[in-house]
C-alpha cells in the first residue's frame, strides 16, 4: 500500500512523492486524507531550516499536524469502523522518511487511539481543531491542572491568537485586548479590540498570552505586567528567550510555557463545536490542490492575507 505526501527534502525544497505504508498492526486505522493544513508556527521553522533539534527532527520529513479524512479500512483490534469521518494529529508510517508531524499524505496508517472521530458539517474546518486544542490547553491545561487565569492580553491575531479571542468571548469575557502590527491582520475581530501595541497604554495586565513566536517580545511583555501577572508563552520560539531580571523581580512576574494540547483538550473544543458555543468560520482563508503544495507553502508562510491555508487531498492524480 502506497502513499503520495508532502516530502520536505530540504529546507525549502519540496517534493510529492510516493511512499509505501507499512502493513496494519493490532489497532490500527488506514486514513484516506481529504484535507491539510499548513501551520505557520513549526512548518515555517521546518521549511526555513530553524527549527531547534527536536525529537524526530530531521530531513528528509513529512510535516504536518492537521489532516481530516475517512477511514478506510481497520486492524483487528481497532474500535474503529470503516467510512468514520476522523481528524489525525499525525503520523510515522514512512519508513526511512521520518514523519515530524506526518500528516500531510493521501493515505495514513495510525493507531486507532491516535484519531478523532469528526462531525462531517465542519468540512475542511476540522483540520483547525489541533489549533483550537492548542489554544484551549493554554488555558485549560489539559484536565491535568485547574484552569489557568484566561488572557486579558492576547499578543497575535494570527489563526491561534483568533480562536483564543473566540474562547474567551465564548466564555462570557469580553473585556480584553489583542495586539496586532500588521494592518492585514486587524481586522476579523468579533467582541474584542484588536490594537497596535503603540495604541495601547496599558501596563497593569494579570496575563499575557503570546502567540506571537517572537522570542525578542519577553521584556516587552513583563513591563506591562500587573504585580503578581503571568506571560503564557503559548507560541513556538525558534530562537533562545532572555529577560532583564529587575522588571521582572519588581513585578513577581511569573513565565509559563504552554505546551502541545492533550485529548481532553481536544474533546472539549469537539464538545463546544457541537454546541455552538465556538465558531470556525473565517480562519479558513486559501485552499490549494495538492499539485500545488510547492507554492502553497511559500503562500503560507510569505502572505499576511493568509490566515490559514489548506492542502485539497481529493482529487490527486
Amino acid at each position: 500500500m502506497n502513499t503520495l505526501a508532502v516530502v520536505i527534502e530540504q529546507p525549502e525544497r519540496l517534493s510529492l512523492s510516493a511512499l509505501r505504508l507499512p502493513a496494519l498492526q493490532g489497532d490500527d486505522v488506514v486514513v484516506e486524507v481529504e484535507y491539510s493544513g499548513i501551520s505557520t508556527g513549526t512548518e515555517r521553522l521546518i521549511w526555513n531550516g530553524t527549527m531547534p533539534m527536536f525529537p524526530g527532527m530531521g530531513y528528509p520529513l513529512v510535516p504536518g499536524y492537521e489532516a481530516v479524512g475517512r477511514v478506510m479500512a481497520v486492524g483487528p483490534g481497532s474500535a474503529n469502523w470503516v467510512g468514520q469521518r476522523v481528524f489525525v494529529p499525525g503520523a510515522r508510517c514512512f519508513g526511512d522518511v521520518r514523519g515530524l508531524f506526518g500528516a500531510s499524505a493521501s493515505r495514513l496508517v495510525v493507531p486507532g487511539a491516535k484519531v478523532l472521530p469528526v462531525d462531517d458539517k465542519l468540512g475542511p474546518q476540522a483540520v483547525l481543531l489541533a489549533l483550537a486544542a492548542t489554544a484551549y490547553h493554554s488555558v485549560a491545561g489539559g484536565g491535568q491542572t485547574a484552569p489557568h487565569t484566561p488572557p486579558d492580553l492576547i499578543v497575535g491575531h494570527g489563526v491561534l491568537g483568533r480562536l483564543l479571542a473566540r474562547m474567551n468571548v465564548a466564555a462570557g469575557i469580553t473585556d480584553f485586548t489583542v495586539w496586532e502590527t500588521n494592518p492585514v491582520r486587524q481586522g476579523g475581530a468579533e467582541g474584542y479590540r484588536v490594537l497596535h501595541p503603540q495604541d495601547d497604554a496599558r501596563r497593569d495586565y494579570r496575563a499575557i498570552y503570546d502567540v506571537s513566536g517572537d522570542a525578542g517580545l519577553l521584556d516587552t511583555l513583563i513591563g506591562r505586567l500587573a504585580f503578581g501577572g503571568e506571560v503564557v508563552l503559548a507560541g513556538f520560539y525558534a530562537q533562545p528567550l532572555s529577560l532583564n531580571f529587575a522588571p521582572a523581580f519588581m513585578r513577581e512576574a511569573r513565565i509559563r510555557v504552554a505546551a502541545e494540547w492533550k485529548r481532553p483538550d481536544m474533546l472539549a473544543v469537539n464538545a463546544l463545536l457541537h454546541a455552538g458555543r465556538l465558531s470556525l468560520d473565517g480562519l479558513l482563508t486559501h485552499c490549494e490542490p495538492v499539485e500545488q503544495a510547492g507554492s502553497a507553502y511559500a503562500q503560507a508562510f510569505s502572505d499576511p492575507g493568509c490566515l490559514k491555508m489548506v492542502l485539497d487531498w481529493r482529487h490527486h492524480a
